[in-house]
């Protein structure tokens, strides 16, 4: 039988939530600043009318980006959707060799370079057998 130690949690439990309590503090008041004057210290969930005019014009500018994403999205999706009326694009109805040569182009442009680089290695290779051991200009 397997050791169980405290606090162990089992698979698809969740260990709960440990939430403290929380006071709510009246707002401190006041404190004399040590050349006599009174500074008021404002409670930390307040803010100033400048802090709120800023977070108001950043909470605009956001909302409006987010609106130029979304129509940026819209009008792909409507460009996509008009190009595409009858549901079936054009390249899944075609036979599969017009499918094949036309995504395996780059295939049959690497086939044909090394087609011609083997052809002129092998005529260099013709070419010295025939200066070597037949013609026997070149002696080694």
């Amino acid at each position: 039988m397997p050791k169980r130690s405290r606090g162990t949690v089992r698979p698809g439990q969740r260990r709960p939530i440990q939430r403290g309590t929380r006071t709510t503090a009246a707002p401190a008041p006041a404190s004399p600043a040590p050349s006599g004057t009174v500074i008021p210290v404002r409670p930390a969930g307040s803010l100033t009318a400048a802090e709120e005019a800023r977070a108001a014009e950043l909470e605009a500018q956001i909302v409006a980006e987010e609106r130029a994403a979304e129509q940026q999205q819209r009008r792909s999706r409507d460009r996509t959707r008009a190009s595409d009326v009858t549901g079936v694009r054009a390249r899944d109805t075609a036979p599969l060799s017009v499918r094949a040569a036309g995504e395996y182009a780059y295939v049959r442009r690497d086939i044909r370079r090394i087609a011609a680089v083997g052809g002129l290695l092998l005529l260099v290779l013709a070419v010295l057998h025939v200066l070597i051991n037949v013609a026997g200009i070149i002696r080694i």
